[in-house]
């Protein structure tokens, strides 16, 4: 594992105690990262407000983030929807199905959301399961899962979307 990569981690563990240093850290070494993504979901007159925004909400909620090696995603899925909110506020869209069943997740305590999640964990099938807990609970990446499985890259990202794709289906359904 390369020293930028340790680095990174360590200062989301540090972030996600509360070190207010170490949340200023990560906001700077991850804000090129938000710049390149928002260029490439956001019109360009809203890239910085998006990157803004998104910053401030890793801020105020990386405390919540439960591994590390989620943080990436998490980052991305926030400025991608920070992007959809500044062009539907651009075009005057009504809210998209994603925003609704956002709205609905976020209704639910902490409390409920874990007891959930830990049930639809429950519910999938052996060989989802085992990618999701190798991915977000031991933190390995993909490469590292494929080589523990013997299977390939391509494989196990795949098997990993479909994975977390079942566990939102669940998640939205307990929701109802």
């Amino acid at each position: 594992m390369s020293a930028g990569v340790v680095d990174r981690t360590d200062l989301i563990h540090a972030a996600q105690t509360g070190d207010a240093v170490a949340v200023e850290r990560l906001l700077t070494v991850c804000q090129a990262d938000a710049r390149r993504y928002a260029r490439r979901h956001c019109h360009a007159s809203d890239v910085d407000d998006a990157v803004q925004e998104s910053l401030l909400v890793i801020t105020r909620k990386v405390r919540a983030l439960k591994a590390a090696a989620a943080f990436s995603s998490w980052l991305f899925t926030v400025i991608r929807r920070e992007c959809k909110r500044l062009e539907q506020m651009m075009f005057r869209h009504e809210p998209t199905a994603e925003d609704q069943i956002e709205q609905r997740l976020e209704q639910r305590s902490d409390a409920t959301l874990r007891l959930d999640l830990a049930h639809a964990l429950e519910s999938l099938p052996a060989h989802y399961l085992e990618v999701v807990l190798l991915r977000d609970f031991e933190e390995l990446t993909i490469a590292e899962i494929a080589q523990r499985l013997g299977e390939p890259a391509g494989a196990i990202k795949s098997r990993l979307h479909r994975a977390r794709e079942l566990v939102r289906e669940y998640l939205l359904a307990g929701g109802d």
